[in-house]
């Protein structure tokens, strides 16, 4: 859960009504009756300017951010895509979707990709290289534009948790060939639904704005005598949707400053058990602070604050992503099974159930210890204070309680 949703107001209904009163909620076409209001337009624009790339294509959602980039970027039957056995799902939907396979591949301490792991799964099928930046914070993008690189792959960054973080002085989601974000209604910032495909090549940006839209190839100010080149899907936003990410957007940098300063404060309080370890952030001046994550030494020790947490009502706002039906690979029964609606073909089903059902014990060494307390815009400094001393009393209980038991 990320804060876009927590600041709501005036500035949202304002650019939503700026909407409202023209009736023309689509994107494309209508010139004359729109008045010049062209909200999606607009936060396109402004997505460019504030993280320095060419081009920005607003979707639907993450989730067709990712299958629009994949299938602008020429990936799809046989290739493989490897990417982190922690992400979201939307990760190896979006994959499968286009007919490639994810090749799932252990995460390090930094919660995303490992590069030795990412280099012993090269096979003369990889395509891609798909970091996903998980929970506010940055893979190791040196070592992976090394391998890209080295190889000649495409680099895809998967930055929908990640909206506003950077690396090295470059924002996420610029760095590779294209990279996504997702805006629904529980990211950094919010359109209800939303998404972009961020890119520096204008060939991938040009397939993307016509695979979002039947094909269309918007070369033309009569929208019925575009021409379509090849065929393509509704990925479209909305103008409603753009309004309101049009009206996040300028508060993208209030959002940074307060998940900062909350993120400082709270790990300063849990920094005072040693037991406690944190997350290690490749670059962390440009971590989003949308989340603290922390380990405890030992997969039992977690489980039984986790359960101490729950049993206490604090469990709200920390996510035990091991035990999650989202977002890691533990859990993910449909995927292991390949079990989809459409019939798959029967060697791309194989590749799937094979790559998901792997030996992914590195990864559960990571994600058997780790908790992630989601940051709130919304905390007073005194609410942080309590939040962090209640966390640390069930920590101390359970340390106590091994000692005792020692």
């Amino acid at each position: 859960i990320m804060p876009g949703y927590e600041f709501w107001g005036a500035e949202e209904r304002k650019e939503v009504n700026d909407v409202l009163e023209t009736g023309i909620l689509m994107r494309y076409g209508f010139d004359g009756p729109r008045k010049g209001i062209w909200k999606a337009k607009e936060l396109e624009e402004a997505i460019c300017k504030n993280f320095g790339c060419k081009y920005a294509q607003l979707l639907s959602s993450g989730t067709a951010a990712l299958t629009t980039a994949l299938s602008a970027l020429g990936i799809g039957y046989g290739d493989e895509v490897i990417m982190p056995s922690f992400t979201f799902v939307a990760s190896f939907e979006a994959v499968i979707s286009v007919g490639a396979v994810p090749v799932m591949v252990d995460i390090d301490d930094t919660l995303t990709l490992n590069p030795e792991a990412v280099r012993k799964a090269i096979t003369n099928k990889t395509k891609c290289i798909m970091p996903v930046h998980m929970c506010g914070s940055m893979a190791d993008m040196d070592a992976l534009i090394t391998i890209c690189k080295e190889h000649a792959f495409i680099l895809l960054e998967d930055a929908c948790q990640s909206f506003g973080a950077s690396y090295k002085g470059k924002m996420l989601g610029t760095m590779g060939d294209a990279g996504t974000f997702s805006f629904d209604f529980v990211k950094t910032i919010t359109c209800a639904e939303g998404g972009v495909v961020m890119t520096n090549r204008e060939d991938v940006f040009i397939k993307s704005e016509g695979y979002t839209d039947h094909g269309h190839d918007h070369k033309g100010a009569d929208r019925g005598a575009d021409l379509h080149p090849f065929i393509g899907y509704n990925f479209r936003i909305s103008e409603l949707h753009a309004a309101v990410g049009l009206a996040q957007m300028k508060k993208l940098d209030t959002f940074l400053t307060i998940q900062k300063r909350n993120h400082r404060q709270l790990k300063t309080i849990l920094s005072q058990v040693p037991e406690i370890s944190f997350r290690r952030i490749p670059d962390p001046a440009g971590d989003s602070c949308t989340f603290l994550s922390w380990f405890l030494p030992s997969e039992e020790m977690t489980k039984a604050v986790v359960n101490e947490l729950r049993a206490q009502g604090l469990l709200t706002g920390n996510f035990y992503w091991y035990d999650n039906n989202w977002h890691y690979i533990r859990k993910w029964d449909h995927l292991k099974n390949a079990v989809t609606l459409n019939a798959l073909h029967p060697e791309l089903k194989a590749k799937i159930i094979h790559h998901a059902t792997k030996d992914f014990a590195a990864s559960d060494a990571v994600m058997s210890r780790c908790v992630s307390t989601a940051i709130s815009l919304l905390w007073s400094e005194e609410q942080i204070k309590e939040k962090g001393e209640k966390i640390l009393a069930v920590i101390k209980k359970i340390l106590s309680n091994e000692k005792l038991t020692a």
